[in-house]
């Protein structure tokens, strides 16, 4: 079997290269291979809002690596090391972890993607992730292209972000506006200047950190203002907006 490239992504993230993401929720295998090859440099496949289970998360990775270079990203549900542990033997190398509230959680969420006696990941000697025992070196090395990235969306998890930091394996935090909203009392008012002064802090805490500092915006105006505060990986877009924008267009291009 041929091998698997190394993680430009997770390299990239350390030499705080930027790097725009597609987000994905639709659960269609087609708009995940075609965004792999659209030019994209990571794709967020979306457990946690969607109805997408283990075995089609499998089907959507094998789409995306034959689709193009794009790296391959699952959010899953929450800090949960038996899916971490089967998604990874799927192949999946990339994880985002959405609210991470507390040092635990954080360190749990790195310790679920190693083996011991870094972590608390199983041993299983033939999966995908180690080209079916074609890759005999897979166990002590597959840390170096493990990524873990925390999601900060309350502010206690801000307030966290130094000590999330400071955990050897994570490789970026990202900052949630929407549910940060939601956390103090703005549903739905992610441009609030409240939460924009919120995010601002959180940027400044995870770039002092030492890590790199992720957003998620899906309005090209407002995305690139945020490349230009240092945000290090930013999704752009995503499927389903993406699809209900091009409807709305291509409606709004008639006279009825």
């Amino acid at each position: 079997m041929r091998p698997i490239a190394p993680n430009a992504f997770k390299r990239r993230l350390a030499d705080r290269t930027q790097q725009l993401g597609f987000w994905l929720s639709l659960n269609s295998l087609a708009a995940t291979e075609m965004a792999a090859g659209a030019g994209f440099d990571w794709l967020l496949l979306d457990m946690e809002h969607s109805p997408i289970d283990i075995e089609s998360v499998e089907q959507h990775l094998l789409a995306a690596r034959h689709g193009g270079d794009a790296e391959f990203v699952v959010r899953i549900p929450s800090v949960d090391a038996v899916l971490v542990k089967r998604l990874l033997d799927t192949g999946v190398r990339s994880f985002m972890f959405p609210y991470v509230q507390t040092v635990d959680e954080a360190q749990l969420a790195v310790a679920a993607t190693r083996y011991p006696p870094a972590g608390i990941r199983g041993y299983s000697g033939i999966n995908r992730a180690n080209r079916f025992a074609g890759n005999p070196g897979y166990a002590a090395q597959a840390h170096e292209d493990i990524v873990v990235i925390l999601q900060v969306e309350t502010p206690q998890a801000i307030a966290n972000i130094p000590a999330y930091g400071a955990i050897e394996g994570v490789d970026g935090i990202l900052i949630g506006p929407n549910d940060l909203a939601a956390s103090i009392g703005l549903l739905g008012q992610s441009c609030h200047p409240d939460v924009l002064k919120r995010v601002g802090a959180a940027r400044e805490a995870i770039l002092s950190s030492g890590v790199a500092a992720g957003m998620l915006d899906f309005n090209p105006g407002t995305a690139n203002g945020l490349l230009a505060d240092g945000f290090g990986f930013v999704a752009i877009g995503g499927d389903a907006t993406t699809l209900v924008r091009g409807m709305k267009q291509l409606l709004g291009s008639f006279t009825r």
